[in-house]
């Protein structure tokens, strides 16, 4: 089934320009073009459209990758009352009975965190088996880095860069087909608001063409 994920405005990477009113076509796990809404639609009409508020952007990269998910727990709900809500690490983290399931899951809820912030893609080595299978059931990819990045983890991957720094990989140019259906959409403006505002507005997070995170 082909799916047209349309929005406000798409920003497609690669320092090309924005699109207003632009889609995604989406057949099965592949983008098969990228263009103004109205194009898609009247070249489609069968297919199912997905219409988005705020900005499509390529899918986003954080490069905290072992520091949120090895080096950080994440709670679950029930356990708010007694470890709150948000991610334990160093001495809080040292205080907890941490077996490989208590790992995995909190893996799980960490992925599901980067889920919406339009991430798709952590960097840095992943060495417990646990979480590495959290990582790749969600679809997420592993991408290496050279370094330890400056300043604290965050979920946000815009948090200290700017968009075009966070961005796995661009959209394909228009009329270009068969690159990973993989992005994520913004209930902001402008690339403006985005930077101010974080990928905390994502409202929806595609990976593979499967559609991983939705804000309700």
């Amino acid at each position: 089934m082909l799916t047209i994920h349309a929005a406000d405005l798409l920003v497609p990477g690669a320092r090309r320009p924005a699109l207003p009113d632009g889609a995604v076509l989406v057949s099965g796990r592949e983008i098969a073009a990228v263009g103004p809404y109205e194009q898609l639609a009247a070249a489609h009409p069968a297919a199912r459209v997905r219409r988005w508020p705020g900005v499509l952007t390529p899918g986003l990269l954080n490069p905290d990758g072992p520091e949120l998910l090895e080096h950080a727990y994440h709670p679950d709900p029930r356990e708010a009352g007694e470890l709150g809500t948000e991610p334990l690490t160093g001495a809080a983290l040292a205080q907890l009975a941490m077996t490989d399931a208590r790992w995995g899951a909190g893996a799980r809820r960490g992925v599901q965190r980067l889920l919406a912030h339009g991430v798709v893609a952590v960097a840095g080595e992943l060495r417990r088996p646990a979480v590495v299978d959290a990582v790749h059931r969600a679809g997420l990819r592993v991408e290496p880095r050279s370094g330890v990045p400056a300043g604290p983890a965050a979920l946000d991957p815009l948090a200290g860069r700017s968009l075009a720094e966070a961005i796995l990989r661009p959209l394909p140019p228009d009329g270009a087909a068969g690159a990973e259906a993989t992005f994520a959409v913004f209930d902001v403006p402008d690339e403006a608001a985005l930077a101010a505002r974080g990928a905390g507005t994502c409202v929806a997070t595609v990976v593979a063409g499967r559609l991983v995170h939705r804000r309700r």
